[in-house]
């Protein structure tokens, strides 16, 4: 089972989101099969095998998520990031401003799914193994 440490571990080796590729890779060599970040407050939820789970504690102060989705924003913002022009800080300042609430990464599927404050898909990708 993977602990709290190694998850930090592997995160602290992410600096933009074009590092995003190994860290899911690193995840699942520690046996993560998937995790949930809630952009409101940072906590994270990781699952492994037999039902065993991971929460961190809340990373910063409360965000004020925005209700109604801007998908074209977000979009634009979530390439950006992804080709690492901005930090994560930045990016999870813009899923507050274009209304996604959280996501969900399932490391088995290889998929990140992005979600609005009803728990609606707002977009679902691949998550592309071939940069790493």
């Amino acid at each position: 089972m993977f602990s709290l440490q190694q998850i930090h571990h592997a995160h602290d080796q992410v600096k933009t989101g074009a590092d995003f590729p190994k860290y899911i890779h690193d995840l699942k060599n520690l046996g993560v099969l998937s995790f949930r970040f809630q952009v409101l407050d940072g906590i994270e939820l990781y699952q492994g095998k037999d039902g065993f789970e991971q929460q961190t504690e809340p990373k910063y102060e409360a965000l004020n998520l925005v209700q109604e989705v801007d998908l074209a924003s977000f979009s634009k913002e979530l390439i950006d990031h992804q080709q690492g022009k901005t930090d994560f800080p930045h990016f999870i300042k813009i899923c507050a401003d274009t209304g996604v609430n959280y996501w969900i990464v399932d490391l088995v599927g290889l998929t990140c799914t992005y979600y609005d404050a009803y728990d609606e898909i707002i977009l679902s990708e691949d998550i592309l193994m071939d940069s790493i």
